[in-house]
């Protein structure tokens, strides 16, 4: 039996995880499109399906694409690709979701804490993009290597929370807009932190 290639599993991981918010993209767009799902009735969401459809099908190709620039192995054009397309998409996602933040109505599990930390961390996404991108184009790979795992770790945020909000729900049963804004908190956390020291241990990539 063929080994698995060991410099995928790392974005295998990372894919298998960004299905969760990319899955309710997806539906999302499918009950704007008016095919019937378990998302189908949110009318919030109707009144500017067009940002909807940006936020979501932006954020789920940043996640997907972004992924695969975590294989161990040298640089070469699918990463420079796939890394633009990466950094569009991360861009117009993050975008549409701070004016859906600002501009759709509220949602009742969502908490004045909870649209308070998106609009903290939506803008942070776009700057950790933004400067990972200028440190590519100043060929300084090292920052740009962990500017660009700082937003991979925001944009991955809406995946890890369901792990950290389940496990907080079965651990107690209570379900508040703070303590889901709290699970969001510590999703962006734990992935930053990822981020921020367990990526300087890998081994350094360079460009092919």
């Amino acid at each position: 039996m063929t080994r698995p290639d060991r410099r995928w599993l790392i974005p295998a991981a990372l894919i298998a995880l960004s299905l969760i918010p990319a899955t309710a993209g997806v539906l999302r767009v499918a009950d704007l499109a008016g095919v019937p799902g378990p998302l189908a009735g949110q009318s919030r969401f109707a009144a500017a399906p067009f940002v909807t459809m940006l936020h979501a099908g932006g954020s789920a190709l940043f996640l997907i694409l972004g992924a695969t620039q975590f294989a161990a192995g040298p640089r070469g054009r699918w990463h420079r690709l796939a890394g633009r397309v990466a950094v569009a998409a991360g861009l117009a996602g993050a975008a549409a979701g701070i004016v859906m933040t600002l501009t759709f109505p509220a949602e009742p599990a969502n908490g004045p804490l909870l649209q308070a930390l998106r609009l903290i961390f939506g803008p942070l996404w776009m700057l950790c993009l933004l400067t990972g991108l200028r440190a590519a184009l100043r060929r300084d790979f090292a920052a740009h290597r962990l500017w660009m795992a700082r937003a991979y770790a925001i944009g991955l945020g809406a995946g890890t929370t369901v792990i950290t909000f389940g496990l907080w729900y079965l651990a107690t049963g209570i379900d508040t807009p703070t303590t889901a804004a709290l699970a969001q908190l510590a999703a962006w956390t734990l992935n930053l932190a990822v981020a921020e020291f367990g990526l300087p241990r890998l081994p350094n990539r360079r460009p092919a």
